[in-house]
């Protein structure tokens, strides 16, 4: 029946390509961003990093791309980051480490909201700064998909709820003299999957799990520590790790581990502890919108929650969450 209207009643051609998406965007950028420079929001995740390299490729060194370290990043990942684009890529490349800032204005936070909006704000101030000092900057480029904009904002004017903000929906303040380029805003996960092996990107990182913008903020619910967040690098580490190992990494939408504001009575050796529990997920899905839970072997679950016990100090417990979207988000907060 649809097919029906598509193609004899309204006489599309049904010819769409990620190809011809591709041809169609780097002329949007060309035409949008004409002889002025870009500044590039990168995060190290496929998001960003496909926006930086199709942007690269319609404006060659006009691009210029901004990682700001926030110090709720992954284990390691700012290292990796600025590797792959400095000397893989050969993108001009801005390192801000920032974790300080972030982690300060976090201090004593709780609310899911407020730190999302903390770390948008944050976010921005960093960008204006570093934009200063890029002579002729006169565009913001984000990786914004589709579903950020369904969940933040009613996209076209319509009555879709505002699920949660995401720090970059919903445009810039007035005193930021930057114009956004978002050439994936109307874009689903699997479509810019899809781009990025398109243009070339190894399918190892294309088929990287999703990482939200506000980074381990919001993995941690209630308030954020530095301690808290190298607790949860560690144990996020050995979780995908496992997966790894078992081969299930490209068979899961998105995994991760979760530091809960909750301790229990647990024993290690011939002593009592009091310690942190820690939360595991994991998600299939194919563009975010709706996800169901991974039903792992429990060999799997087994050895991810030993080696947490184990080598991480602080977490003494671990659970497996068995929540779909709807009713759950697949990020906690």
């Amino acid at each position: 029946m649809l097919r029906n209207f598509t193609h004899r009643i309204a006489g599309l051609k049904g010819d769409w390509t990620m190809a011809s998406f591709r041809q169609e965007m780097v002329a949007k950028i060309r035409a949008q961003v004409g002889d002025g420079k870009v500044i590039c929001g990168l995060s190290g995740g496929v998001d960003s990093s496909v926006a930086a390299v199709l942007i690269h490729e319609a404006i060659g060194d006009q691009l210029t791309c901004v990682f700001v370290d926030t110090g709720l990043l992954r284990h390691n990942e700012a290292e990796q980051v600025v590797t792959m684009f400095r000397d893989h890529y050969n993108i001009p490349l801005i390192h801000v480490d920032a974790g300080d800032l972030f982690l300060g204005e976090l201090a004593g936070v709780s609310d899911p909201e407020t730190k999302r909006k903390t770390i948008g704000r944050l976010f921005i101030d960093v960008f204006d700064k570093e934009s200063a000092k890029i002579e002729g900057a006169a565009f913001l480029a984000q990786g914004t998909l589709y579903p950020d904009v369904i969940e933040s904002v009613s996209a076209r004017g319509g009555p879709s709820a505002v699920i949660k903000s995401h720090h970059n929906v919903g445009g810039l303040p007035d005193y930021m003299k930057l114009k956004l380029v978002e050439p994936l805003r109307e874009l689903f996960k699997d479509e810019v999957r899809a781009l990025g092996v398109e243009l070339g990107l190894p399918p190892a990182f294309v088929g990287r799990h999703p990482f939200p913008g506000p980074g381990l903020a919001i993995r941690i619910p209630g308030e954020i520590t530095r301690e808290k967040v190298a607790v949860l690098q560690q144990a996020d580490a050995i979780y995908l790790d496992e997966i790894r190992k078992a081969s299930l990494y490209d068979s899961i939408w998105q995994a991760f581990a979760v530091l809960l504001p909750v301790k229990t009575v647990g024993v290690m050796g011939d002593a009592r502890t009091y310690e942190d529990v820690l939360a595991l997920r994991a998600v299939t899905s194919t563009d975010g919108m709706t996800a169901d839970f991974f039903e792992f072997p429990w060999d799997v679950l087994g050895r991810c929650a030993t080696r947490i016990i184990n080598e991480v100090r602080g977490v003494n417990r671990v659970v497996y969450d068995v929540t779909s979207k709807p009713p759950g988000t697949i990020e906690w907060e």
